[in-house]
């Protein structure tokens, strides 16, 4: 009886070692088919970008605004200018304008030089703000800050709000995956293709470039008009880009 349970052992394990090549046999035959699939999968894709631009209305004025003075001592200087800039900030306070800050603090030596001996005879104190506010009361705005103290305005841009920058970043995007897949459909049509999947999607940005700044000069200019005078902004273009890879 133990020599013919160790017989019938001795069959299934020499059994199990015949069976098993094969079934190794069997790996090495359909892995390398899969993987063969696969590359021939990712062989067969098309790749195309599309862009997609949506133009908004700008309806905010972004200004740079500064009060510059000139004392005999830097106290005096300083002290000016924070005088001038506490009217300055009192009143954009009142209007409630959005994002006020302040950008800016300096306080610089005026040189003279006689007979090649340099002397300081005074010193410029300079203190920035920036702000934001509605285009249509621009204008007025600007006139009263020079009024209360503002001696430069450093520049002016317009720009949409970020509730219009974020809705029209949505309407790019929508346009640019739209536009990508035109752009598959014309090819795959003209080439007797079929599409199949969409097999990879990157999104390369949805973004609104910096307005235009009008420089100092022109600010300048603006702020020195006639404060019933409109300040008239323009439109802005937000820019989207999406690539699709896709099977066929």
């Amino acid at each position: 009886m133990y020599g013919a349970a160790l017989s019938g052992s001795r069959f299934r394990a020499g059994n199990c070692w015949k069976t098993l090549p094969l079934a190794l046999v069997l790996c090495l035959i359909f892995i390398p088919a899969g993987l063969a699939q696969e590359k021939e999968n990712l062989l067969r894709t098309l790749t195309v970008s599309g862009r997609g631009v949506e133009t908004i209305p700008t309806s905010l004025t972004q200004v740079s605004m500064s009060v510059e003075v000139q004392g005999k001592t830097a106290e005096e200087a300083q002290q000016d200018a924070a005088r001038r800039s506490s009217a300055v900030v009192a009143l954009l306070k009142n209007r409630n304008v959005e994002k006020l800050q302040t950008t800016g603090i300096r306080l610089n030596p005026i040189y003279s030089y006689t007979d090649n001996v340099q002397r300081i005879t005074g010193y410029t104190a300079n203190n920035t703000v920036s702000f934001r506010i509605a285009t249509d009361k621009a204008g007025t705005l600007l006139d009263e800050a020079v009024k209360v103290g503002a001696t430069q305005i450093n520049g002016v841009s317009f720009i949409a709000s970020d509730q219009a920058i974020a809705s029209a970043q949505q309407q790019a995007l929508r346009q640019a995956t739209q536009n990508a897949q035109q752009q598959a459909n014309a090819v795959f049509s003209t080439l007797g293709f079929q599409a199949k999947e969409v097999v990879s999607i990157q999104v390369n940005g949805a973004s609104a470039p910096p307005p235009p700044m009008l420089q100092r000069a022109e600010a300048a200019k603006l702020a020195s008009a006639d404060a019933s005078t409109p300040v008239i902004g323009g439109e802005q273009q937000v820019e989207a880009s999406v690539t699709l890879q896709i099977s066929y």
